[in-house]
């Protein structure tokens, strides 16, 4: 076992040895019996106040010559022992041993000799030479530059162009000092240029044509600035915002000329511009010229529209499907989804997926996507109607090549837009067939179909369909909103309002953006009578959709329902003021203010929507009400009379103008009146009572002719009342002795209105319970007070006007007629039905 072990002898080297050795000189234990040390304490440490010495020390500021030692160091008075004094770190910092006179500052500390004498005064700075004064001036001028940069990247082109203008203020004074230094041949050129340039871009943001292009045209002719010619297309571009565009075609080609064939992507972007021009000039022509020369050069498919578009407006069908069918050969120049789809488990592979799933280069793939899909899908609906007979057969061609192309997904896209066409031209059988066509297809497209399809049966109320489809997409993806407000709207149609809140609910939550599903939300919400939520939702609308006419008036509507007026009114002002020509919401302040009761203002809303709406019977009742309660019955004729028109088969209006004639003091006027309705309308007993009347009051011989009328018409509707009475008293054995003809009560009830009026006294009551209710009409009584005749009595043509004293009839110079009493006729009722809401 110790074979291998070998044991060090005692004449070889110890390899741990002479660690524990050092220096004598560092040794602390012995100290006290070392006599140099204690020598050395004595002379340099021990001794030093009282130390005389036969010559001075010299110090760091010492001006005496100090004989040196052999070491080259200043000695001491102390006799040598033979042995160099340490050096030490104290005299480089001004501490010295000698003591401190008044020649060396005394016994004040001063290591940097400030306190001899006071500083030099500092020197002047010396003039700046023009050199230096030039590259300040350059300075400035490009800080300037820089700052109307970044002034017009903000949008506030006012002061981009100001910085500008400063800017070339500064570089032309720069180049004056410049002349004046004799410094010309140093002229800053790229200085100049970018100053120039960057105010004729400053004059165009800020739609300064004309200076623009004079600044762009000093640039271009000045044969000092190299590649200058190009910013000819910058002025080709205002040329075309002045709809200038032969001279922009011109500026575009002679910037072409400019550019080299080398820079190849730079000469088809200055002729895609001269394409447009000529698009913009109609010559469709030279402008598919350039197009064809940029799509044999390189494809893009924003050419490849414009020329499809030209080749449409040249109605050339061969040509527009040779274009389709290239368009959908042009390549994205990107894998679709295949890079981002995982195909392991590797967990380092599925974090670089999800970086990588939405960085800036996948946003500019998908941009570059849509722009693509989108110009397919107008191109397409563009040329379905022209290459074919019927844009059907023209939307199965494109769906063809379509299906052919790298662009498959397209097709099914295409299906729903050959439906949506369907539906604008009306045939809904074909779009319903169509859109039928995607049951069996897979669940995205399948549910969009289902959608449309939905929407469709609920617009021809059909909603049981409708319902059937909506389930069907809900069915295909769950998460699609547009299904689950077509669900909820056909529950909400069937009175389900719960269910309906639920799927409205449901939208919301997979898109907050839905702003049907939580308008929607809020109107179920309403008929539930949670008026708080509704409230709530409609006010997230109203953040989302500003100022939008439905939300606001719901918001107002809510408000009223809680009887909050004042809200109500402040709401519906501020539709009106996006909406000033809506008369119903006129109508609505108008009632609200009336229910205020501020008639002044209740009457300007009233008005202002029968201008715009001068068919509304209601608002029509409600402004001749307010005027004869306000004593204006002359003003009132003219909205009867539009009533009438409106209503030629009601009697009641002509009766109402009729009663303003007679109110007005124009009983001649009101007498002519009555005789055409009596004629129109020989029946009517109200009309007789009148004429009755007004022929006693006048004393005219026609009484009696008209009493004798009146007493038929009476009769005669006693007869259908009785006959009304029995039939609907048939089979029940049972016959009041009140009913019987010729009674006291059939004979009072026949004097009555047969709609329903009242007399006097119930008028009387209605407009005070009306007033109660916190919303006063005027009302005008239809009858007089009810009377009958006898055969030997006399008509009786006295009664009470149920709105009080009409003014007294003004005296002529003819006959005094003898004052009577009640020398006034009755006005008639105006019903509830006729009354404004």
């Amino acid at each position: 076992m110790m074979q291998g072990v070998h044991l060090v002898g005692e004449d070889e080297d110890d390899v741990y040895g002479g660690f524990n050795d050092y220096n004598p000189a560092f040794d602390t234990e012995n100290l006290e019996e070392d006599e140099e040390f204690q020598q050395a304490l004595k002379t340099s440490h021990g001794q030093r106040p009282g130390l005389k010495t036969g010559m001075k020390i010299s110090t760091s500021a010492g001006r005496g010559k100090v004989p040196g030692s052999s070491m080259g160091r200043p000695t001491t008075g102390i006799a040598d022992t033979g042995m160099a004094r340490p050096m030490t770190a104290v005299r480089a910092v001004g501490y010295t041993s000698s003591e401190r006179t008044s020649m060396t500052g005394g016994a004040q500390f001063d290591p940097f000799n400030q306190a001899r004498l006071p500083a030099p005064p500092l020197e002047g700075k010396a003039e700046e030479s023009p050199e230096e004064k030039i590259k300040q001036m350059e300075k400035k001028v490009n800080e300037l530059v820089e700052e109307s940069c970044f002034a017009n990247d903000r949008g506030e082109y006012p002061l981009a162009l100001e910085k500008a203008k400063e800017a070339g203020r500064k570089e032309r004074a720069l180049c004056r000092q410049r002349e004046q230094s004799s410094l010309g041949e140093q002229v800053n050129l790229d200085m100049t240029y970018s100053v120039l340039f960057n105010l004729a871009n400053q004059y165009h943001a800020n739609k300064l044509y004309a200076e623009a292009l004079n600044t762009y045209q000093v640039i271009v002719k000045n044969k000092m600035f190299s590649n200058a010619g190009r910013l000819r297309v910058n002025m080709g571009n205002i040329y075309c915002e002045q709809k200038k565009y032969p001279q922009a075609v011109k500026q575009y080609r002679m910037a072409m000329d400019q550019v080299p064939n080398t820079h190849k992507d730079m000469r088809i972007k200055i002729m895609q511009n001269i394409g447009v021009a000529f698009v913009k000039m109609g010559q469709f022509s030279d402008a598919v010229t350039s197009f064809e020369h940029i799509m044999g050069e390189k494809a893009s498919f924003q050419t490849g529209f414009n020329l499809l578009l030209c080749y449409y407006a040249l109605g050339d069908k061969e040509k527009m499907k040779k274009t389709f069918q290239k368009l959908l050969t042009i390549s994205l120049g990107f894998d679709d989804e295949d890079k981002y789809t995982l195909t392991g488990d590797d967990p380092q592979q599925a974090l670089i997926l999800e970086v990588i799933r939405n960085d800036k280069l996948r946003q500019i793939e998908r941009q570059k996507k849509s722009q693509a899909d989108k110009c397919i899908m107008s191109a397409a609906k563009l040329i379905s109607p022209a290459i074919e007979n019927s844009f059907a057969a023209g939307f199965d061609w494109c769906i063809e090549c379509v299906k052919a192309s790298p662009y498959l997904d397209l097709a099914n896209e295409l299906e729903i837009t050959k439906a949506v066409t369907y539906l604008k031209e009306k045939d809904l059988a074909k779009a319903i067939e169509t859109l039928k066509g995607f049951e069996k297809k897979d669940s995205k497209v399948q549910s969009t179909a289902a959608t449309n399809l939905s929407f469709l049966y609920f617009l021809e109320n059909e909603v049981s369909q409708a319902d059937k489809y909506a389930e069907l997409a809900i069915t295909a993806d769950r998460y699609n909103p547009a299904a689950l407000v077509n669900k909820g709207n056909c529950l909400f149609a069937n009175g389900q309002y719960e269910k309906a809140r639920e799927y409205y609910q449901e939208a919301y939550n997979v898109e907050a953006s839905c702003t049907e599903a939580l308008f929607n939300l809020g109107l179920a919400e309403k008929k539930l009578n949670r008026l708080d939520i509704a409230l709530d939702c409609f006010y997230k609308l109203q953040a989302i959709l500003k100022n939008h006419p439905q939300v606001l008036y719901q918001i107002a509507s809510i408000h009223e329902m809680l009887e909050d007026k004042a809200q109500a009114i402040e709401w519906y002002m501020q539709l009106v003021s996006v909406v000033p020509t809506d008369p119903s919401v006129l109508s609505k302040l108008g009632e609200l203010y009336d229910s205020e009761q501020d008639k002044s203002q209740a009457f300007q809303y009233h008005f202002e929507s029968y201008r715009y709406f001068p068919s509304n019977i209601d608002i029509i009742s409600w402004l001749g009400a307010y005027y004869i309660d306000s004593q204006f019955c002359e003003k009132a004729i003219h909205y009867f009379e539009k009533a009438a028109i409106i209503q030629p088969n009601e009697v009641k209006w002509q009766l109402m103008i009729a009663s303003c004639y007679r109110r007005s003091g124009n009983y001649q006027q009101a007498l002519e009146t009555y005789k055409t309705i009596h004629k129109r309308f020989p029946d009517n007993v109200e009309c007789l009572k009148f004429l009755v009347r007004i022929c006693t009051d006048l004393g005219l011989k026609d009484v009696q002719d008209y009493a004798q009328k009146l007493k038929k018409a009476e009769k005669a509707r006693e007869m259908k009342q009785q006959r009304a009475n029995s039939g609907s008293r048939k089979g029940s054995g049972r016959a009041g002795s009140a009913n019987m003809p010729g009674s006291g009560g059939s004979r009072n009830s026949s004097a009555g209105s047969e709609s329903g009026r009242v007399d006097s006294g119930g008028s009387d009551r209605r407009r005070s319970a009306n007033r109660s209710a916190g919303r006063t009409k005027p009302l005008i009584a239809d009858n007089d007070e009810s009377f009958g005749f006898g055969i030997s009595k006399e008509v009786d043509a006295t009664y009470a006007d149920p709105l009080g004293e009409a003014p007294a009839r003004p005296k002529t110079a003819g006959r005094q007629r003898p004052q009577q009493v009640e020398d006034e006729f009755g006005d008639e009722e105006i019903g509830d039905d006729l009354l404004p809401d």
